[in-house]
Order: C-alpha cells, then sequence, then structure tokens
C-alpha cells in the first residue's frame, strides 16, 4: 500500500463513523456463480491449494477471452491494458480515483478496478478488454476478495478498520467486521476456507476472522509493516510479506505461531505461487529485486535484481513469465522466470499497482489482483 499522507489524514477523521448504508449494485442480480468446487485441505482430500492452478489447467469457459495484462495506474485515476504477446499497451481509459488492485470475480466472468477514493469498483468485461459501463458502490475498495465457496464479497476497507462482507450478487452489505489495529491490507484464506487471516500493516499484527461467525478469532504479532499474505500449497503455513523488515515471516496456520523469518529485501511487498506451485516470489520494492522462496524447504532459493520498485505480482499462465508493477517508476517489468533476467519493461501510468493477468489457470478466484483456486 501506498500512503500518501491524506489517507492518514482522512483515516483518522472517519473511521468513528464508516458508511454502513446497503450499496446498490447495477449489475443483474440474474447473474448467477457456478456451484461452488469442494475445497482442498493440508490433510485430507487434495493435497495441494493450488493444485487446479497449475499449467495447463485453465477453464474451457476462459477459451474465447484474450489474455492482457491490466494496470490499475493509482496516482493517474486510469488503466492501462498490454498485450502480453506484443508487450504493448493497447487500451487505455478513465477509472475512479485511486485505483489500486485489479480484482477477478470469484466466477472469473467480470474484472473489478478497486476505485478506493471513488468508493466504488468499475466493471470490466475481460471478453472485449474495456469496461461494461457498470459501476459497483461500495465503501473504501482498497481490496477485494471472495470467499472460496463463493457465497461472500470482502471488501477491505483499510481507512475504516474493518472488512466488510457483501452478496456478490446483489452487492447488499451482509457485515461490518472492525479489525483492532490500522491498515487492514491483504488476506489470504484458509485451505478448508473457514477463516481469513488479514494484515494490518501500520501495526504489525496479523489477524484470523471466521467466515461462519464474521468475527475476529485470533492474532499474531509479526512486527514491522505487514503487507501480502500467502498460504503455503499444503495448508499448513502462511507467509506474510514485511516491508518495514526487509522479509517474510512465515506463520503456523493452524496456531499462528512464528515460524521462521526469512530476509529477502528492503521493502518487501508483493507475493505470488510459481505455476508450478514448489516457490514464493517476494517482490522487494525498495531494493529492486525478486526473492524466490522454496515451499519445501522454506529457504530463499535465489534473489534476482530486477531494478525498478517492483510492486504486486502476476505469473504468467505458461509459468515462464512474471509480471510486476514498479510503482515508484511508472513501468511494468516482465521477468524470466528461468533467469531472473528482466525481458521487456513497457510504460504505463502513474503509480502502477494491483495489476492482474487474466485470464488464469483456476477453478475460480479469491480475489486481491488474481489468487486462484
Amino acid at each position: 500500500m501506498l500512503v500518501p499522507a491524506v489517507m492518514v489524514a482522512v483515516a483518522s477523521c472517519t473511521a468513528s463513523s464508516p458508511d454502513r448504508s446497503a450499496p446498490r449494485s447495477p449489475v443483474p442480480a440474474a447473474t448467477r456463480l457456478p456451484a461452488a468446487s469442494p475445497q482442498a485441505t493440508s490433510r485430507t482430500g487434495s493435497p495441494n491449494v493450488y493444485g487446479h492452478t497449475r499449467r495447463g489447467a485453465m477453464s474451457p469457459a476462459l477459451a474465447a477471452v484474450p489474455e492482457r495484462v491490466y494496470v490499475p495506474n493509482s496516482e493517474s485515476g486510469s488503466v492501462d491494458v498490454i498485450d502480453p504477446r506484443t508487450f504493448r499497451v493497447v487500451a487505455h481509459f478513465p477509472v475512479g480515483q485511486y485505483p489500486e488492485h485489479i480484482t477477478p470475480s470469484w466466477d472469473l466472468r467480470w474484472l473489478y478496478v478497486n476505485n478506493t477514493y471513488s468508493n466504488s469498483l468499475t466493471v470490466i468485461d475481460p471478453r472485449k478488454g474495456r469496461p461494461s459501463g457498470k459501476l459497483i458502490h461500495v465503501t473504501d475498495p482498497y481490496n477485494l476478495y471472495f470467499t472460496p465457496d463463493g457465497q461472500k464479497a470482502i471488501v477491505v476497507a483499510e481507512r475504516y478498520r474493518r472488512l466488510d462482507f457483501y452478496d456478490p450478487r446483489s452487492w447488499r452489505l451482509l457485515a461490518s467486521i472492525a479489525i483492532p489495529a490500522p491498515g487492514p491490507d491483504h488476506l489470504d484464506f484458509s485451505a478448508d476456507g473457514r477463516s481469513l487471516v488479514v494484515s494490518t500493516e501500520f501495526s504489525g499484527w496479523v489477524f484470523r476472522v471466521s467466515i461462519t461467525s464474521m468475527r475476529v478469532t485470533g492474532r499474531a504479532h509479526v512486527g514491522g509493516l505487514p503487507v501480502d499474505v500467502k498460504l503455503s500449497p499444503d495448508g499448513d503455513a502462511y507467509y506474510v510479506a514485511n516491508q518495514g523488515l526487509g522479509g517474510v515471516t512465515i506463520v503456523n496456520a493452524r496456531t499462528l505461531h512464528r515460524i521462521r523469518f526469512l530476509t529477502t529485501g528492503a521493502g518487501a511487498h508483493g507475493l505470488a505461487v510459481s505455476r508450478d506451485t514448489k516457490y514464493l516470489y517476494v517482490s522487494n520494492r525498495l531494493s529492486g529485486t525478486i526473492s524466490k522462496i522454496s515451499f519445501a524447504t522454506r529457504r530463499v532459493a535465489a534473489t534476482w535484481h530486477v531494478g525498478g520498485s517492483p510492486d504486486m505480482l502476476q505469473v504468467s499462465a505458461s509459468g515462464e513469465q512474471l509480471w510486476a508493477s514498479n510503482r515508484f517508476s511508472n513501468s511494468v517489468s516482465v521477468i524470466s522466470t528461468r533467469t531472473g533476467r528482466v525481458l521487456h519493461l513497457i510504460p504505463v501510468g502513474a503509480s502502477p499497482h494491483g495489476l492482474c493477468m487474466f485470464p488464469q489457470p483456476g477453478r475460480y478466484s479469491v480475489g486481491h489482483n488474481g489468487v486462484y483456486r
């Protein structure tokens, strides 16, 4: 999260009086989500949470969707669309104020631009590669997620220190869950889909929230400035990027006890799982590097010097490329996952953040800028 001074001021003024009115959505209520697939678990059922996101596991329903990289430019209030075959920007359009991430819907039908300061989601039709003309009104969408069963959308309302649960069909507000620390930012779900762990960037804590009771049920102090969160493939641990400490904290998924801290680089920020699900990529935003962590050894296997200011990450469907938005240098880097070499540098708008490469392998999206299961 890039935090302008004005945002901190807004947070202190508004956190005590959040807008809890139920927003209305222009998206037709008749749009139905498909039935949820069974959840993977670490000890029973599928042994790999990301087992359905490997190379070649693209849904047949997405065969006609052109592959594009959608880049939200926060300070420009716009989206650039890149064709990954030519590495050129093929479309550009304005959206709301301070777009932070672009999130695939749970059913992979839409993309949502998280217009944080406009309190709205711009709906993109990925089959056409442009806005659908629909706008969904929600409060402070810094980030957006979907429960693994597809029944709830979760808006991370950072300024209000809460998670807002919505019905993803009508976008009716179901509940608001207060997070007792400043800066809720990123989250991921347990292997059974019954809970989530959310980071609070400005407090050094992560919190567990029950999906069923929609209550905070646990917490762990990791220190520093925790940002992105990613569950390990076996479902046994959460990896938490910590830009204040320059590394990644590994937390037991069941007890939330700290297992280990791995130093990666200054400004450790975004996380992405490799296509073969063996590694975790970490963007070190202030050092201009990408680290590669082995899930098997829980150690840093390599660190690549890529330059720029890599922020959020996406892995290509083939697994051969890693795409990174450069938050402070107005560009997107395309990096070889075999060599760590920068293949292309593509100019985009001001302050690019949570880019989304779509479509991707997987049965459904759990949100953020493209996390699938």
